[in-house]
């Protein structure tokens, strides 16, 4: 329910403060004075968008706060809200703020949300049906909506929705697997070519990098190995060899070892030294018997190389490692469209499985939408007759069809206006004035359903009168029993139906025109409704069939 509506610098208001009640609440007041204009702030704070045309002082900004009491069935929004991590209180303030430069903020019990947030939030608190919404009508969307709100369909259309989205995205995997395996059949024969080229290289960690070493050996073997000698031989078989003169030092030391402190000492040393260059002797012996040429080794080495270095340019890499790597992800690209097949055709296999599943959750569906139309097509007739629109029907089909991510059922609400048993789409046929009554007839239907608490209606009399308003009147009235209705009208025999009338005025001070809003007494609600009869002066008589109307 809402409580309150707050306005402050919107268009021509300058500051409004309504307190809207329970049941059927009116507003009138002649053209222009700004009734309309209340419901574009309402629409602000209902998530639509601000321009900073919309203020009155270009200066200051401007503020649309309303309360609203927390649905007694506030489960759904409960749930909302703490998404949003808003605590759900007995009251929900919503304020919307437009700054002088366009920019709006906008904040549910003073926390910051986005549009989004706040439309997600005002559709669980309030239908505000405008003019220009009976378009929604003719969409399909909301003729299925319609059908599937008194089918009581939300549980089956949730779990639908799971199994059809599984359903979708798999066969949307599916797709990118065929798509895949399709671009690397093409290279698959390239790329085995690539892999057995590398495969028969029979390539080693590091294999080329030690041939290399390898090679630059057995190439320099003579050489290498006279050098070796020529230094084994420096050190232990030339005239004086290094290792004797290191020897006859120490023997030298050792003969003064105890006539200073430090020779004990170098002498010491002079022994780790003699060790050390024995063992570098036997080493070098040790090496230069191993090293031979070997022209065959080196045939063989130098094809290896040129392979490799082939390897190594084709693929634009420059290590061994670098080659096995490429090695590796060849084997497993092929070894995907290798088993590609397998892949999809166990896919395939699951979403065959899916769609079987969703085909007959959607039956379900389309069952209990087809349970429902009879009595709502009759439902429906028998309101557009009370309305005033007693040639008028409607005709709903539904047929089956394939599916989609609301099942398989197409559904239209077709029109006759004038008993030509001629049903035709509502948007071809029906008259800007039908749709209005159509749409209240509607909504008058699955407004309980819905569970919504606040419905506003914005001149759905449009194109009325008389025994038809009334009418209206009444269904609004029976509607208020157990929603907030909100109405603009400029028919008596609605406002007559009322529960509380508030009146629009435009007041002139310091030559600017400003919106006010009061609600009316008992009697001034007889005048006005009078006025609404006959005009600004009403008669005696418009007085009294005001009164008859009030009381009835």
């Amino acid at each position: 329910m809402l409580l309150k509506l707050h306005i402050v610098n919107y268009t021509i208001i300058h500051e409004v403060e309504i307190d809207f009640a329970k049941g059927f609440n009116i507003i009138t007041g002649e053209t222009g004075a700004g009734k309309s204009i209340l419901l574009g702030a309402l629409s602000l704070i209902l998530g639509e968008r601000a321009e900073a045309i919309a203020l009155l002082n270009k200066e200051k900004k401007c503020i649309i706060e309303g309360v609203f009491a927390m649905p007694e069935n506030k489960e759904a929004l409960a749930a909302v809200l703490l998404e949003m991590e808003i605590e759900p209180e007995k009251e929900i303030l919503i304020r919307r703020e437009i700054a002088p430069n366009g920019k709006s903020r906008a904040f549910v019990n003073d926390t910051p949300v986005n549009l989004v947030q706040l439309k997600q939030i005002s559709t669980l608190l309030v239908d505000l049906h405008q003019q220009f919404d009976t378009m929604e009508l003719g969409e399909q969307e909301f003729q299925r909506d319609v059908v599937d709100c008194l089918a009581k369909t939300t549980a089956n259309l949730v779990g639908y929705k799971k199994v059809f989205k599984t359903l979708q995205d798999l066969n949307k995997e599916i797709v990118q697997l065929k798509t895949a395996q399709a671009a690397a059949s093409k290279t698959f024969d390239y790329n085995n070519f690539l892999y057995k080229e590398l495969e028969e290289a029979h390539l080693e960690p590091e294999m080329l990098e030690k041939m290399e070493v390898e090679l630059k050996v057995l190439s320099n073997a003579e050489h290498i190995k006279t050098t070796l000698q020529q230094v084994n031989n420096g050190l232990t078989e030339n005239e004086m060899p290094v290792l004797q003169q290191l020897k006859q030092a120490e023997q030298l030391l050792r003969s003064i070892s105890g006539w200073h402190p430090q020779v004990d000492s170098l002498q010491s040393r002079l022994h780790t030294v003699i060790i050390e260059v024995n063992d570098i002797a036997a080493e070098l012996d040790q090496t230069n018997d191993k090293i031979s040429y070997d022209a065959e080794r080196i045939e063989t080495i130098t094809d290896r190389l040129n392979t490799g270095y082939k390897l190594l340019k084709k693929h634009q890499v420059q290590t061994t490692a670098q080659l096995l790597h490429i090695k590796e992800e060849l084997e497993q690209q092929l070894n995907e469209v290798s088993h590609a097949g397998d892949t999809i055709s166990e896919k395939e296999k699951a979403a065959a499985l899916l769609s079987v599943e969703a085909q007959k959750l959607a039956d379900v569906l389309h069952e209990k939408r087809l349970a429902v139309r009879a009595s709502l097509e009759k439902e429906i007739n028998t309101l557009l007759h009370q309305v005033g629109m007693p040639n008028a029907a409607v005709k709903i089909t539904i047929e089956k069809g394939p599916l989609t991510e609301n099942g398989c059922s197409t559904i239209a609400i077709l029109f006759d206006a004038n008993k030509s048993n001629k049903f035709e789409a509502l948007r071809k046929v029906a008259s800007g004035g039908e749709l209005s009554r159509l749409m209240l007839c509607i909504k008058s239907l699955v407004a309980d359903a819905m569970a919504l608490p606040v419905l506003i209606f914005d001149e759905i009399d449009t194109g009325i009168s008389g025994e038809a308003a009334r009418q209206v009147g009444i269904i609004m009235s029976r509607l208020s029993k157990v929603h907030q209705v909100i109405c603009i009208t400029h028919q008596a025999q609605i406002a007559a139906k009322a529960n509380t009338h508030y009146f629009v005025y435009k007041t002139i001070a310091n030559n600017q025109i400003s919106t006010g809003i009061k609600i009316l007494t008992a009697e001034e609600r007889i005048t006005t409704i009078a006025q609404m009869l006959s005009g600004a002066k009403p008669t005696a008589a418009a007085l009294q069939n005001a009164r008859e109307m009030v009381g009835n």
